[in-house]
């Protein structure tokens, strides 16, 4: 098997953690890197486990090294970053890599790594009443306001689908069919040829 990253980008609320989530569950030897966070340790959460905790001046000396191969600023304050080291030794360890990324993350991984390298997959919902739909079960209570952002960020993001090298539509209900049609895509690109 060849070692390969699989970006998993798409809008909020279209299954992309639901998708991860289900390929930890059936291919434990797939390497899922953790990221970096600037933001408090909650209660139940393992250093390394969840996230890597750092300090703001931690995160700011590895970003000055180039240690990140994308970095977001969620809120306002808090930092996360993809660490690069772990993800380039398990490319070379010959394992699969599975990440999810917005699209931002995305752009800065386009221009830090080799394209044959990693393969990005991008999960589309059916339509915008379906999105809508999601993101009402997942926050209820969503202020108008933000759900409409929530709505923007999303088209943003599908208007650039087209970087993607598959794309796999979230069908309501069909999640075990996604996880498979994702898995097939996965398979197929790290069979030695």
């Amino acid at each position: 098997m060849n070692g390969k990253l699989f970006l998993i980008v798409g809008p909020s609320g279209v299954g992309k953690g639901v998708l991860v989530n289900e390929l930890k569950k059936k291919h434990p030897e797939f390497f899922f890197p953790v990221s970096a966070t600037t933001r408090a340790i909650r209660k139940n959460e393992e250093e390394g486990r969840q996230y890597y905790f750092l300090s703001e001046e931690q995160f700011k000396k590895m970003e000055a090294e180039g240690k990140f191969l994308e970095t977001a600023t969620v809120h306002e304050t808090q930092k996360y970053g993809t660490l690069k080291e772990p993800i380039l030794e398990a490319i070379k360890d010959r394992k699969v890599v599975i990440r999810e990324v917005d699209i931002q993350g995305l752009e800065s991984i386009l221009e830090k790594m080799e394209k044959e390298m990693f393969e990005i997959i991008f999960i589309s919902p059916p339509n915008f009443q379906v999105l809508e739909k999601r993101i009402h079960k997942r926050q209820p209570n969503i202020s108008s306001e933000e759900l409409a952002q929530r709505l923007k960020s999303a088209e943003r993001e599908i208007a650039k689908k087209s970087l993607a090298d598959f794309e796999v539509i979230s069908e309501e209900g069909g999640i075990p069919e996604m996880v498979s049609v994702v898995e097939s895509f996965i398979l197929q690109k790290v069979r030695i040829t």
